[in-house]
């Protein structure tokens, strides 16, 4: 079988092998023994969490980061390519009984190998709060032991038949969704993103998106590279089953958050060293979290906020500049953005109300051509008189 991937400096080159396959393989085969050379090895776990999860678990992980520390307790998390579940357990210990973890993986080894201690870490931490799924994470709607039972019970036989059976897919993501829209805190993954074929990765990042509650954010741990990887590498299947040759250029993996609609994306940690060097391409991990929240309609409730610095100015997600030291007049949605203490720009701004708030009800739409700054009486009231006097130093 051959594939096409587009490269952003070399156009399309083809891939002649089945990308899903190889990295079916290949993982298949870490679930049964350990594959050192398999992503780069992730220190800095608390081993306070790794106590109660079994060696096997631990010895059968391929990650290149730890998204797990930017979790918070109560919170409901998905973990992408979940693999052995090492991530997993450390989560459902992490968010507690009212938490809940879903990892989400293709391969029926490691999925086996990660339910098979499920019983047994629920004893331990005296709660059930995790639960280990079968789907693709490019097409997180469709449940695949559902897909499985219906077509055990209705075989293929016809180009008729798939139809139907594509119809009863179609169903399922509809009716019966396996992870659904709006429904997650977290997405987290680590180092999986880069395995999903070139032509299902746009779908990846949507789907990532579409779980994901409002103000809701992703944390992706994943290789990336500093240069497109060459058409040799591309040919090489133990290099893309080996977090190679799927990598993203680093700052195209930004920009696929973007492109999805996600605001306030950041670089949380960067591998210093490459972990791989190819044909002079170095490979690296890297962690990145976004947030998901920036749609929606903009009222005016004469809210400004202030940038602090040290930069002179910054522009947003939206194309907003903001300029040190100015009130930069903001609509309702974009002020809860900025402000949210959960919010990645909170530390950076200082948030002027009004005086007298305005009720959302009456709040007119807000005046996206208006000038950038807010002055001071549309904060403060146009009839406010007020003196005060000296209350005692200041000093």
């Amino acid at each position: 079988m051959t594939e096409t991937v587009t490269n952003a400096h070399t156009g399309i080159a083809p891939i002649d092998y089945d990308v899903e396959q190889a990295v079916l393989e290949r993982y298949e085969a870490g679930a049964r023994q350990p594959q050192a050379a398999l992503c780069c090895p992730t220190d800095g776990y608390d081993d306070r969490l790794l106590k109660i999860i079994p060696q096997e678990i631990v010895e059968k992980d391929y990650g290149c980061g730890d998204p797990t520390r930017y979790v918070n307790v109560g919170e409901t998390v998905v973990d992408l390519g979940s693999g052995a579940g090492k991530n997993c357990y450390i989560l459902a210990q992490k968010l507690g009984a009212e938490g809940r973890v879903i990892g989400v993986d293709f391969n029926d080894e490691m999925l086996s190998l990660s339910r098979k201690y499920l019983n047994q870490i629920g004893q331990t931490l005296g709660y059930q709060n995790l639960q280990f799924v079968k789907g693709k994470i490019q097409d997180l709607a469709l449940d695949l032991d559902a897909a499985q039972n219906w077509l055990d019970q209705h075989p293929i036989a016809t180009i008729a038949q798939v139809a139907n059976f594509e119809m009863e897919c179609d169903r399922l993501r509809q009716t019966a969704p396996l992870i659904a829209s709006d429904s997650v805190d977290v997405v987290i993954s680590n180092c999986v993103l880069n395995l999903v074929r070139p032509q299902d990765k746009q779908q990846l990042f949507r789907e990532i998106y579409r779980v994901l509650k409002r103000g809701g954010r992703a944390v992706i741990s994943d290789i990336v590279c500093d240069e497109d990887p060459t058409p040799a590498i591309l040919n090489d299947p133990d290099l893309w089953s080996g977090c190679i040759a799927g990598a993203f250029q680093e700052n195209q993996f930004l920009q696929m958050f973007e492109q999805a609609g996600f605001h306030g994306i950041e670089i949380l940690t960067r591998q210093t060293e490459p972990w791989q060097v190819v044909d002079g391409i170095e490979f690296r991990s890297l962690t990145v979290r976004a947030f998901k929240g920036k749609a929606g309609e903009c009222w005016e409730r004469n809210q400004a906020v202030i940038y602090k610095g040290p930069w002179k100015a910054v522009q947003d997600d939206d194309g907003h500049t903001l300029y040190r030291g100015e009130r930069a007049a903001v609509c309702d949605k974009t002020f809860h953005l900025y402000t949210d203490p959960l919010s990645p720009y909170h530390a950076d701004l200082i948030a002027v109300a009004p005086y007298e708030e305005i009720p959302l009800a009456s709040a007119q739409a807000y005046n996206c051509s208006r000038d950038i700054i807010r002055q001071p009486r549309e904060t403060k009231g146009s009839n406010y008189r007020e003196t005060i006097a000296d209350k005692g130093s200041c000093c």
